[in-house]
């Protein structure tokens, strides 16, 4: 293959025995001048069934298409479940095209759906819904990701993914189950839970021991002792944190 060319969120083109030939979506095809009317009718039937349609075209004349299914992962709906008793909106942002991305977000119940969108399109999206003071966490794991998880406030990678999207999330999940996504929000919750707990009680032992040793009411190995029971109470309810496990 020789001038091999990639063009981001549309296909591959390159030459082969001095011919032009092209993989790519329809939007790729129809940039390119291709006639697509010979398979309008297998494309939009192949959509309906939720896949993906790829065309092979040679010396702009398409040759044939090949249909891509990516098998909805069986914890994904309840995932997405979890998230919205939450009160937590989901949307869909994705490359491929409007029917087969609509297929998907209906089979799971996230409750709206961006199709068509190339990578910067996914950055434009999370920045619309942060400057609607909305807080963003984005999850993805692909190379085209990694702009927007970097955007979002929180971003979160799959660890099956592409590096280049663990490397810009600030959550990386070791297991590519959509229900770890509902977990370490629940993780975060807890830990921001004990965190509040923990200042409540360093000002309690402060607030009544300080007046209490300032007025001569405690001795010093008394005083020293309190201070080191308040540090013992917060690490320990700290480290309850130890027995928290994921609902999977």
């Amino acid at each position: 293959v020789a001038d091999f060319r990639a063009a981001v969120g549309r296909g591959v083109s390159g030459r082969v025995d001095g011919r032009t030939v092209m993989v790519g979506n329809r939007r790729m095809m129809e940039e390119a001048g291709v006639d697509l009317r010979l398979f309008e009718t297998e494309a939009r039937r192949l959509a309906d069934e939720a896949k993906t349609v790829v065309v092979v075209a040679r010396d702009r004349e398409a040759l044939g298409l090949v249909a891509l299914a990516d098998p909805i992962k069986p914890t994904a709906r309840e995932a997405v479940a979890r998230l919205a008793a939450e009160r937590i909106v989901t949307q869909l942002v994705t490359g491929d095209a409007k029917a087969p991305a609509q297929a998907v977000a209906q089979a799971v119940g996230i409750d709206g759906v961006s199709a068509q969108v190339l990578p910067e399109g996914k950055v434009e999206a999370v920045e619309l819904l942060r400057r609607s003071a909305h807080v963003v966490a984005m999850v993805g794991d692909g190379i085209n990701d990694g702009p927007a998880l970097a955007a979002a406030d929180v971003g979160v990678a799959l660890g099956s993914g592409a590096d280049v999207a663990m490397e810009t999330a600030g959550i990386t999940l070791m297991r590519p189950d959509p229900r770890l996504v509902p977990a370490a929000l629940e993780i975060a919750r807890a830990t921001w839970g004990k965190i509040r707990q923990n200042l409540f009680w360093a000002f309690f032992y402060n607030v009544i021991g300080v007046p209490l040793a300032a007025g001569g009411h405690l001795t010093p190995a008394l005083a020293g002792a309190a201070m080191a029971m308040s540090s013992v109470t917060v690490v320990t309810n700290a480290l309850t944190l130890t027995r928290w496990r994921a609902k999977l």
